[in-house]
């Protein structure tokens, strides 16, 4: 498990949050499935914690109108920087467009959205009181984030341009389109994985838990959908989306893995 108790390094991902038509039935459903507790934030703002560390935040929205199933919702990543306004620059200059912020949200930090050239959504979270989630890497909280685009060309140059991210191959995967991300001092913060069937280009969002099988069973108990769970290797994986139609997965780490 890992306790966050100061700002993240730029780039890492340090916050994630959901937009809900319903915060009352997201409480219900991620309650049951992860075991979260809850307390208000800002207005229409509801912070989600884990033994009393922030994890999560569910932001209410009005219901969409239905939801096309082979685009499912998601939830958005939000990367770490100490200067939104010189990072915003970064991502104007790289391609990248920002559809808000920065804003100051209280006390709590600043608040940008953007998207990167292929499409996908991103945040930035410049932390001041709330430094980002406060536990990580243990059941019930984000494990990783990966992108996953059908052309990850220009994602590959856009995140290194703006966060001096290297790239390299993973020997683990052969065969398959992927790309690790890492932080100047070379800590891995997520990856790029070129799916040429994915109909766009998507931040993916992976959870940690004790048990995938059983994490499947309480999402569907809850009012969820749920794959099969099966094992990759590094973790026991299944395919999860919450009674609005957004998508995550969750993984359970094999037992020779660190």
């Amino acid at each position: 498990m890992s306790h966050v108790t100061r700002n993240q390094p730029a780039g890492t991902p340090t916050w994630i949050d959901l937009d809900v038509p319903d915060v009352e039935r997201a409480k219900e459903f991620y309650g049951a499935l992860f075991g979260w507790e809850y307390e208000p934030g800002e207005p229409a703002y509801t912070l989600c914690r884990l033994r009393g560390r922030a994890v999560a935040g569910f932001r209410k929205v009005p219901a969409p109108e239905p939801r096309d199933m082979a685009r499912p919702g998601l939830w958005c990543v939000y990367f770490a920087t100490d200067d939104s306004d010189a990072t915003v620059k970064r991502i104007a200059d790289a391609g990248g467009t920002l559809t808000r912020g920065p804003l100051e949200i209280g006390d709590q930090g600043r608040l940008t959205l953007a998207t990167d050239p292929s499409g996908a959504r991103f945040g930035l979270w410049e932390g001041r009181a709330l430094v980002g989630c406060e536990t990580v890497n243990e059941p019930g909280s984000l494990l990783r984030n990966d992108l996953t685009s059908p052309d990850p060309g220009p994602a590959r140059k856009f995140y290194p341009a703006v966060f001096d991210f290297t790239l390299d191959g993973n020997d683990d995967l052969p065969g398959v389109d992927f790309t690790f991300l890492r932080r100047p001092d070379g800590h891995e913060i997520g990856g790029i994985m070129g799916v040429p069937e994915t109909p766009s280009a998507v931040w993916e969002t992976l959870f940690e838990v004790a048990d995938a099988d059983a994490a499947a069973e309480r999402a569907v108990a809850a009012g969820g959908t749920a794959s099969v769970p099966s094992d990759t290797i590094y973790a026991r994986m299944a395919k999860i989306t919450d009674p609005f139609g957004n998508a995550f997965e969750v993984g359970a780490r094999l037992a020779d893995t660190p």
